[in-house]
């Protein structure tokens, strides 16, 4: 599997694509400002195309490009109901003083617009993601988790290498290394924002792979051991998330 990325504008908002392998279809995730050409760039490299984009939630430095991308390629942009406002009017999403960097800016939906549902299971592009609801930063923060299979070091042959099964999370602005989400912003909520981290990502297996909307990629234990947040919650492994 391919899994690339890089940060995008003025925020760094993390952009990833995925796709089972060069040469065939592709997922974009949170294209946000100015992530356009990076997203051309890569998918030409990987001789890509690209067949919906994913929206971890509804802020602005999350969906900058989504509307662009998806009617370019005709292509479905999927987000939680509770956040799909936000790509009409972001501004409901900032708050007054982040909200003045849009000015007059005129935002659109994309053509074709899927509504993610908790506890879904999505299947694009030959790859399966879980949906999880995730509110505490924005209402309609989800955590979109995949099963990606890794060659194991010195195991197997040329002709048939062996492989294991990492879980991966795409954790938006819910839980970064070392941190968490902002709750300052319109839909913000803290306690509700630990309590999606203490029921949805806290069970998850410690190898879990977190790629967070901001930052460096972490793990489940990482997070679980030293993010200061966290200490202290969430200790018993329970919950359903489908990784």
């Amino acid at each position: 599997m391919l899994i690339t990325g890089f940060p995008a504008g003025m925020f760094q908002t993390n952009c990833y694509l995925l796709a089972p392998q060069p040469g065939g279809q592709a997922v974009i995730i949170d294209p946000g400002q100015d992530a356009a050409p990076q997203v051309r760039a890569l998918l030409a490299e990987h001789d890509l195309t690209p067949a919906a984009v994913l929206l971890t939630h509804g802020h602005l430095d999350h969906t900058w490009n989504a509307t662009e991308l998806c009617d370019e390629f005709a292509i479905p942009a999927y987000i939680h109901t509770a956040d799909r406002p936000m790509l009409t009017d972001p501004g409901m999403g900032l708050g007054r003083a982040l909200g003045q960097l849009i000015g007059d800016t005129v935002f659109t939906e994309p053509r074709r617009v899927i509504e993610f549902v908790d506890g879904e299971t999505v299947e694009i592009a030959g790859l399966r993601f879980t949906v999880d609801l995730a509110p505490g930063h924005t209402r309609g923060s989800v955590l979109l988790g995949i099963d990606v299979e890794v060659p194991v070091d010195g195991a197997g042959d040329a002709a048939d290498p062996a492989v294991t099964t990492v879980p991966v999370c795409f954790s938006g602005d819910v839980l970064f290394a070392g941190s968490i989400g902002r709750t300052d912003l319109p839909g913000g909520d803290h306690d509700q924002l630990l309590e999606s981290i203490e029921k949805k990502l806290l069970p998850l297996p410690d190898e879990t792979q977190v790629l967070p909307g901001h930052g460096p990629q972490t793990s489940i234990g990482a997070e679980r051991a030293t993010n200061p947040f966290l200490l202290g919650i969430g200790t018993e492994k329970k919950g359903r998330f489908g990784l």
